[in-house]
């Protein structure tokens, strides 16, 4: 009986290991350096080695992608509910790739280092799975250049925060926008607006309408305003150029409007037109005399 048993175990043993060899997955993270708050994108890749099509979904209480996350204290992250991620068919040979942000499903708003593994369950196996590579990534408070409260348009008691943010990522410095919660303390969005130059102080204001104005130096003869409001929404993006009368401003009416002054919009398809021509021109052959 005892060697029957045994004999089970170690088939059962030998059959969970050719499941979890049928695939190889990897992970890697969009970059290294993250601002607090902002998207942590890990892309997943997996391929299929089964010798048949593989359908990855869930069973309704078992999802077949996972992710473990550790803070540095080694401290498991929450997860920030019951994340649903769709289905993935595989062809035998295939090899495709899944982009999760990993700040919309954990709790990854404070600064820090942390790890990251992904865990794939194939068809059929809802236990082990088959864990991917471990990958580091670091979380900055960055550097607050600008902050205000405003009310949300509509609630006479709810209130949330604009911050305008300073931020070195791995290879440029980038200004970031973020909206803080002020009754729950979480933060609403935070996102990047463009790379930007510091040899100008970047420009903020909030109009009437609660929206959150921002001007910022973002090559040597351009500045880009941005317009968001307290959910977090990009609302406009515009390219300016200066004029001879100095460096672009913010200025507020009396009537609480925010208008650019200081600028000339710059169009964006006539110069794409220009560049264009400019190509067919060099693309005419040279005359043999």
């Amino acid at each position: 009986m005892i060697h029957w048993s045994l004999k089970f175990i170690v088939a059962a043993i030998v059959c969970a290991s050719t499941a979890h060899a049928q695939i190889a997955a990897s992970l890697r993270i969009d970059k290294d350096q993250h601002l607090a708050g902002e998207q942590v994108i890990a892309i997943v890749t997996i391929t299929n080695h089964a010798g048949k099509e593989l359908m990855f979904c869930s069973d309704g209480r078992n999802q077949w992608l996972d992710f473990i996350i550790r803070n540095g204290r080694g401290t498991v992250v929450n997860p920030r509910g019951h994340a649903i991620f769709g289905a993935l068919k595989i062809s035998p040979g295939q090899t495709l790739a899944r982009e999760v942000d990993l700040g919309q499903h954990f709790q990854l708003s404070e600064p820090g280092n942390f790890t990251v593994t992904a865990v794939i369950h194939s068809p059929g196996d809802a236990t082990d799975g088959t864990s991917t590579n471990r990958v580091f990534f670091n979380q900055s408070g960055g550097m607050a250049y600008w902050t205000q409260k405003v009310g949300i348009p509509g609630s006479s008691n709810h209130t949330r925060e604009f911050r305008v943010l300073n931020f070195s990522g791995d290879s440029k410095t980038q200004i970031y926008a973020q909206i803080k919660d002020d009754n729950s303390g979480q933060l609403v969005k935070t996102f990047v607006l463009g790379d930007i130059l510091l040899l100008r102080k970047p420009l903020a204001t909030v109009d009437r309408q609660q929206r959150l104005h921002v001007m910022f130096l973002s090559t040597p003869s351009m500045w880009v305003h941005c317009v968001i409001d307290t959910d977090g929404r990009l609302v406009s993006r515009e390219i300016h150029q200066r004029t001879g009368q100095g460096d672009p401003l913010l200025l507020t009416s009396h009537d609480g409007t925010v208008q650019v002054a200081n600028s000339v919009p710059y169009d964006l398809k006539a110069a794409n037109e220009e560049r264009a021509k400019a190509h067919k021109a060099s693309d005419r052959p040279v005359g043999t005399y």
